[in-house]
């Protein structure tokens, strides 16, 4: 599959789900499907707050480590922006399937399984956050999220820091980094994984930060891939397909 120039997305498709979205964008696309808020088994409930339950399926075969381990950070993440407390003894499920992923013919895909796919948790939040917004569940606040790769150094005289890098850009680079940011400007997750030093460290969060915030702050030597465009606001594309799903609601068939 070639990676999108412009991110995508359908809302409400799946009938017998309470909310649906396909997301894609990058090479990804995520089919994600919500069901609740709805009364949690007795032994799951919590008498204060929703139990929010998130299900990976890979594209091909059952989910492993890295599946469970994808969970557990979008978990954590989409309780910051759901309103747990507003749903108590209740459970909403989320469900993310992979539909599509990008080709990387320097990777053997067999060998690779057990490790853990910062790249797609970006297409995995975004995906969630529609669904969820799709089946009317409330948020706190928007989330939006980005990869970036900081080079080997014999690359970084000519890139400093890559956004949205390619797979073939990952599997090269010293280290991934993936970061979220609500609509707040508060950090909502970050994953990284390689060897980088503090001031690197600072700087690839000032730059995710400035990315999913529509920050413009200037002193950035960044590449995005492709033509050199700009990343893309997530945050203000989640607002827009949102906003045209209402404005067609409106009109009777």
């Amino acid at each position: 599959m070639a990676p999108s120039a412009e991110p995508t997305a359908e809302l409400s498709h799946l009938p017998k789900a309470d909310g649906s979205a396909t997301f894609s964008y990058g090479g990804y696309s995520i089919v994600a499907a919500v069901n609740g808020p709805v009364e949690a088994q007795r032994r799951d409930e919590n008498a204060f707050e929703a139990l929010v339950d998130v299900i990976v399926r890979p594209a091909a075969g059952v989910g492993g480590t890295r599946e469970r381990q994808l969970e557990s950070i979008l978990q954590a993440a989409l309780r910051q922006l759901i309103p747990v407390r507003d749903y108590p003894r209740c459970v909403i499920q989320i469900t993310l399937q992979v539909a599509e992923t990008p080709e990387n013919a320097y990777v053997n895909t067999k060998l690779s399984q057990a490790q853990l796919n910062l790249p797609i948790i970006p297409a995995l939040l975004h995906s969630a956050i529609l669904a969820l917004l799709s089946a009317a569940v409330s948020l706190k606040a928007i989330g939006a999220a980005t990869v970036l790769a900081i080079p080997e150094e014999e690359v970084k005289e000519v890139k400093d820091i890559i956004i949205d890098p390619t797979a073939a850009e990952v599997d090269h680079a010293k280290s991934v980094h993936a970061l979220g940011f609500t609509s707040h400007d508060e950090l909502l997750l970050a994953e990284s994984e390689g060897s980088f030093s503090p001031d690197e460290w600072a700087k690839v969060l000032q730059l995710g930060q400035r990315i999913c915030c529509e920050h413009q702050q200037p002193g950035f030597d960044t590449t995005m891939t492709g033509n050199d465009l700009e990343s893309k606001s997530m945050t203000q594309f989640i607002r827009s397909v949102m906003e045209a799903k209402v404005a067609d609601d409106l009109y009777w068939k």
